[in-house]
């Protein structure tokens, strides 16, 4: 596997995005958690907590720093990108990137960039009357729930057929990689046209463990996981470690290099595309195809 080793990112925006991803992991664990005392201005009592807690923790900080390094590449390259997360229970992570960005508040006034707006945030999620812990087709953009089945990787090369502008960013959570479904989805690149379609980036999510306890591919070695994806016809990049500001500069920089390969692919596809058309319409091409 390739670990890229650069520091691609300045000073002031490494701060800012650590930033981000610090609050979008405070939105996410208040939905989890909390019913009341959104800002904690209050000393915590256990009426702020919420009885029944669900909303998977373990994934939810992986999908915050996944999107906010995707809207730092979409702002480099000025790309057209789709989010799709498989984990399941990662909701809480993607309404709160919604509600950080502006986009929940505009789509639902009521819950409004204010501090009451962020208890009715935090009091509805997972809650009676309010909204589900999957990411449901009330947040805005949905079109993937999440979730055990396996579906989020044959959902991302679909949105990606027949839209050549088109990066789908697959995130496929640990649990996910087990099921059938999922299984199957790593050889849809066998049909994708680089000329005619879009391109997906599946982002395989080892944070080590699903509901019932370890996972398999977290637990192989690297170069059996690496011979695994290079055989499915993928070219594996590892981003791992336990300290922010190297993980940072390690996403960047890999999100980088991918999406060079991706342009240099999309680029070649289209110049020998336009090779092949013109030598087709060539007046030697044409003579002998009409003595053929």
């Amino acid at each position: 596997m390739r670990q890229t080793k650069k520091k691609p990112l300045s000073p002031d925006l490494l701060t800012k995005m650590h930033a981000y991803w610090r609050a979008s992991n405070y939105l996410s664990v208040g939905q989890i958690y909390l019913y009341d005392n959104p800002l904690l201005k209050q000393p915590l009592t256990l009426a702020h907590i919420k009885p029944r807690l669900l909303g998977h923790w373990g994934t939810t900080p992986g999908l915050n720093f996944v999107y906010v390094h995707l809207n730092r590449a979409i702002n480099e390259y000025d790309l057209n990108v789709m989010y799709i997360t498989g984990p399941g229970h990662g909701g809480p992570g993607l309404v709160a990137n919604a509600y950080l960005e502006g986009t929940y508040s505009e789509v639902y006034p009521n819950i409004s960039q204010d501090e009451e707006g962020l208890k009715r945030l935090f009091t509805q999620f997972s809650f009676p009357g309010g909204i589900p812990s999957h990411v449901s087709p009330e947040t805005p953009g949905s079109i993937h729930e999440g979730g055990e089945l396996g579906y989020s990787l044959s959902h991302a090369f679909g949105a990606a057929f027949d839209n050549p502008d088109l990066l789908v960013a697959c995130v496929v959570g640990d649990g996910e990689a087990e099921t059938g479904p999922l299984a199957t989805s790593w050889h849809s690149n066998k049909f994708l046209n680089p000329v005619h379609d879009g391109a997906v980036l599946p982002i395989l999510h080892l944070n080590g463990y699903k509901i019932a306890g370890p996972t398999v591919l977290a637990r192989i070695p690297h170069d059996e996981l690496n011979s695994l994806f290079s055989g499915y016809g993928y070219k594996p990049y590892v981003v791992e470690g336990d300290d922010p500001t190297t993980m940072h500069h390690q996403m960047a920089a890999t999100l980088d290099a991918v999406v060079a390969d991706i342009q240099t692919i999309q680029r070649e596809a289209n110049c020998l595309t336009g090779l092949v058309g013109s030598f087709l319409n060539s007046p030697i091409w044409r003579r002998q195809a009409t003595a053929a």
